[in-house]
């Protein structure tokens, strides 16, 4: 008799949606608050070095004589202390990922 419930769900299933989505055909969408990369905007910054003082995992550097400002991406974890705490506001987070990567992404900025 356990064959007739399974009938129903079979029935069910050929004619409704299937529930996830066609993920390469069917780009994903991005939800308000969805957390995804640190941008910054190296024109603005000033190289104060707040943002490196406060990131809680260590991934962000900043070199005031260089000019430079750099974020390991593999370190990150999109917690948006940076972004607050940026005087300049040259910080920002964006709602996409980064590519997945093997091993420490490191990206280097330079004024």
């Amino acid at each position: 008799m356990a064959f007739l419930p399974m009938t129903k769900l079979i029935v069910k299933n050929l004619f409704t949606r299937p529930v996830t989505e066609r993920y390469p055909f069917v780009p994903k969408k991005y939800y308000p608050g969805t957390r995804g990369k640190v941008l910054i905007e190296v024109e603005k910054c000033i190289f104060c070095g707040i943002c490196q003082r406060r990131c809680p995992t260590a991934a962000i550097g900043v070199s005031k004589e260089k000019k430079s400002w750099d974020i390991e991406r593999m370190r990150c974890i999109s917690c948006n202390l940076c972004v607050e705490v940026c005087p300049k506001k040259c910080l920002a987070l964006d709602v996409k990922y980064s590519a997945a990567a093997g091993g420490l992404q490191k990206e280097e900025f330079h004024a």
